[in-house]
């Protein structure tokens, strides 16, 4: 079980935060010389170097977006400079890519960071500009949606790449490409011109994912735990009913992987942050403000409980919390998370991701009153920064193209990098994992300087 932190501001975070940064403009140059426009888009890297490896292209937005939060970060103007180009020159096949639901990675983390810097005034305001980048949003959002399969209660889901009976937990985070698409006043054009909402699809995936992907301990089966994620919830396609959960990553679908685990802590609070921007007239078809937050809100608060209950004390989780060589690590969960153990591997990546969950929804329950419950969730939060932050998982080898070491891919198919003399994966990044550890440390720094508050949407955050 973690050990919060009580005693940690973000203000106190800011020295490891300015060193992740130093560390971080090497990696991206490195990558940038090893990665360039035209490879195949780096991955997870193998001793030390990215690579390409999986099933999709899901993951150039983050290498291209990681140059943004730099810049953001630090003002270093050639991030930006190079960021900007490389999103022009080689992103827009990812706007229109109708085979993936990972839109809200890839598109939201280039244009929509663009988009979102220069709502701030952080670069100058070019009418031209800004409108390229909404055009992109605007169907990055759309295209999204329409990867649309109908449940037998008439509501939906986003499927993922494994099919219209494969809904994953992981895009819930995506759904950001829906959220900036509406929020820019688009919707998806049907057959006959039928004018659908992405608010809407939006609102019912969030649902089907809150019902089906997490659990919440009221004995839907023999392994239902509050907060439990699976990774995959399986429909019939013929009457859309449910079937079963299922995993791709995980161990077993009756276990928990953790970075599953971690797109919903991280995805719930940031569509919470989300609604709040909307008024009442938005939310009323779709059951009213109370009742949608009240859906994102139990996900949440679930499976940030889960994982506060199932993590060491150092906030670093291993990679499945069903994981068989688990019990020969003993009581694993009262001592920090062991990376170079003989049995299983922790998973950073997952810490990156979740610990920004751990933050948004401490600020938002503080900010709706609830401080006890929030200022938890909060340390929480501070307290992962610290542990990823620092060694033995911040890269600071100027040879080593990651950033955060000790993240995992994809262990029951052997793909991660296992250093000689080891038994399991160990000292090797991805670029989900350095790039979320970015925005964690600008989410964090923007706090400590008393900056306008980080969100994917940008101004109006703080509502």
């Amino acid at each position: 079980m973690m050990k919060i932190d009580d005693a940690l501001t973000p203000a106190l975070l800011l020295p490891k935060i300015d060193r992740l940064w130093e560390a971080s403009a090497q990696k991206i140059d490195a990558i940038e010389k090893s990665c360039p426009p035209g490879s195949p888009s780096p991955v997870f890297t193998v001793e030390g170097r990215y690579t390409a490896r999986g099933w999709t292209e899901w993951t150039q937005g983050f290498q291209y977006g990681s140059a943004l939060l730099q810049f953001d970060a630090t003002g270093e103007q050639r991030f930006l400079e190079s960021a900007r180009e490389r999103t022009v020159q080689v992103m827009a096949s990812h706007v229109s890519h109708i085979g993936v639901h990972d839109h809200g990675f890839n598109n939201v983390s280039t244009y929509g960071n663009l988009w979102r810097l220069m709502n701030e005034g952080r670069i100058p305001f070019d009418r031209a500009e800004r409108d390229f980048y909404e055009l992109a949003l605007k169907i990055t959002g759309a295209v999204q949606a329409s990867r649309w399969r109908t449940t037998s209660d008439g509501t939906g889901y986003i499927y993922s790449f494994n099919g219209p009976q494969s809904l994953f937990v992981d895009t819930i985070r995506s759904c950001r490409a829906l959220a900036v698409s509406h929020l820019l006043g688009h919707v998806l054009m049907g057959e006959r011109d039928e004018r659908i909402s992405l608010l809407g699809r939006l609102i019912e995936h969030a649902a089907n994912t809150a019902r089906w992907n997490v659990f919440y301990g009221d004995g839907r089966d023999s392994y239902d735990l509050r907060g439990r994620t699976a990774h995959e919830s399986i429909f019939n396609v013929n009457d859309g009913s449910y079937r079963c959960p299922s995993t791709q990553q995980g161990y077993s679908p009756f276990s928990t992987w953790t970075r599953g685990l971690s797109w919903a802590m991280a995805g719930f609070p940031e569509q919470l942050e989300f609604v709040a921007l909307l008024s009442d007239e938005d939310l009323a078809p779709y059951g009213g403000r109370g009742e949608v937050e009240q859906m994102m809100l139990r996900a949440a608060t679930a499976t940030c409980d889960f994982y506060l209950e199932h993590t060491p004390v150092d906030g670093v989780p291993y990679w499945d919390t069903g994981a068989p060589g688990l019990a020969k690590l003993g009581d694993y969960l009262s001592r920090p998370a062991d990376p170079y153990n003989d049995h299983e591997p922790v998973d950073s990546s997952a810490a990156a991701i979740g610990a920004q969950g751990l933050l948004r929804l401490g600020r938002y329950l503080t900010a709706r009153g609830r401080e006890e419950e929030g200022r938890r969730y909060w340390q929480a939060g501070l307290t992962v920064c610290a542990t990823i932050f620092d060694e033995p998982y911040l890269s600071t080898d100027p040879r080593h193209q990651g950033l955060i070491l000790h993240s995992i891919y994809h262990q029951p198919n052997g793909w991660d990098h296992v250093p000689a003399g080891h038994q399991v994966a160990n000292g090797e990044s991805s670029m989900w994992g350095d790039y979320h550890a970015r925005e964690l440390a600008l989410y964090v720094q923007r706090v400590a300087r008393d900056e306008p508050y980080y969100a994917f949407f940008g101004p109006g955050a703080d509502r």
